[in-house]
């Protein structure tokens, strides 16, 4: 080895080292001081690093501390920036600036995802490896210069050139419409149950709701409008759908057991044909027909007819008494029995029956 190769060797850290602090100059608006907390920040679990002792070394702890931080210099900036907001307005402002999201497309702008140290493979799979990153460099700033730092940091290198704050705090996310759309796509059954409905201490209303999918709970919200609240439960809920695989285990094996309950037969399905002739009248014999008719002509006599037939019946039993042994057998040949059609000789004209009537009405 030549004595340059040596010096070129010792030269080599120097000159990493200083390409670092250039390009954290480039990100952040100033130098650190203390060069080692910036790269563990930048250091992900996947380079499989570890310090002196042996243990691995990566940005998780900065992680952490950076997440806590951030909640309080945004929630700092946004409430000095909206003044008479409520918190409700307030709070989801800040969820939005801080999320994953939001800080993973600010460290992709900054240039920090070239900084990070990690294998390419965890790099393409992993989409939070930016903003985990941009929280830790957060925690590193904290434990470097200080609360004072990061907020002149968050300020004047984020809010101001990087973020429009105003837009970002008035666009409207539905996180119900997203969620509506998810369980529509995985046709799972959704709904959103009230928990409470109460008034705060001046008397505004507040409504508690939480997201119910195939009968699994899933996030809850609160808020001053029923869809201020809902939207505050889908978020929730959606943020479990992302990072709690056994909630979603959960929702499709109670979305099996239903739909397993509905294929099955409850009970057997009604005959249709069974009472399809139930208006149609038994067929009858013509002897069934004429008995029946014979019954119906008797029982609906007219009342006239009734003494001429009780007339009929003593003149047949007096006849009967006088020549029982002699009087002949009807001939069952006959279909009808004519015998009743005679002349009445004794029958009145119908002067004589005034006559009479006139005669009765004088002699009372």
């Amino acid at each position: 080895m030549t004595f340059k190769d040596f010096f070129d060797r010792l030269r080599l850290p120097f000159r990493e080292e200083k390409e670092l602090y250039s390009s954290l100059y480039k990100v952040m608006g100033f130098y650190p001081n203390d060069i080692s907390y910036y790269k563990t920040a930048l250091t992900h679990k996947s380079s499989g690093q570890r310090n002196e002792k042996g243990k691995p070394l990566n940005n998780e702890r900065l992680e952490f501390l950076g997440d806590a931080i951030l909640d309080a210099t945004v929630g700092h900036i946004v409430f000095e920036h909206f003044k008479g907001k409520r918190e409700g307005f307030l709070t989801n402002t800040r969820s939005k600036l801080v999320s994953r999201e939001s800080l993973g497309k600010l460290a992709e702008e900054m240039g920090l995802t070239d900084l990070i140290q990690s294998r390419a493979q965890s790099r393409s799979h992993n989409s939070y490896m930016a903003g985990n990153a941009f929280e830790a460099l957060v925690g590193a700033i904290y434990l470097d210069q200080g609360y004072a730092a990061v907020m002149r940091f968050m300020k004047k290198r984020i809010l101001a050139q990087m973020v429009n704050i105003d837009k970002v705090a008035y666009k409207e996310v539905n996180f119900k419409s997203k969620l509506l759309e998810w369980t529509q796509k995985n046709r799972v059954r959704m709904e959103f149950r009230m928990m409470k409905q109460s008034k705060d201490d001046k008397g505004s209303p507040i409504f508690g709701f939480v997201v119910v999918i195939e009968g699994v709970e899933g996030g809850k919200g609160q808020g001053y409008s029923k869809k201020e609240a809902q939207q505050i439960a889908s978020k929730e809920t959606l943020q479990r759908l992302r990072r709690e695989p056994q909630f979603i285990d959960a929702i499709f094996h109670a979305k099996s057991d239903r739909t397993k309950m509905e294929e099955e037969p409850t009970m057997a399905a009604p005959n249709l044909e069974a009472d399809k002739t139930d208006f149609i009248i038994p067929k009858q014999t013509s002897a069934d027909w004429y008995s029946e008719f014979s019954e119906t002509q008797s029982a609906e006599e007219t009342p006239e007819k009734q003494p001429k037939k009780a007339k009929q019946s003593k003149k047949a039993s007096t006849a009967s008494d006088s020549s029982a042994v002699s009087a002949p057998a009807p001939d069952s040949s006959d279909d009808f029995d004519l015998s009743d059609i005679t002349h009445n000789p004794e029958e009145q004209s119908r002067e004589d029956i005034i006559a009479a009537a006139e005669a009765a009405a004088y002699t009372q």
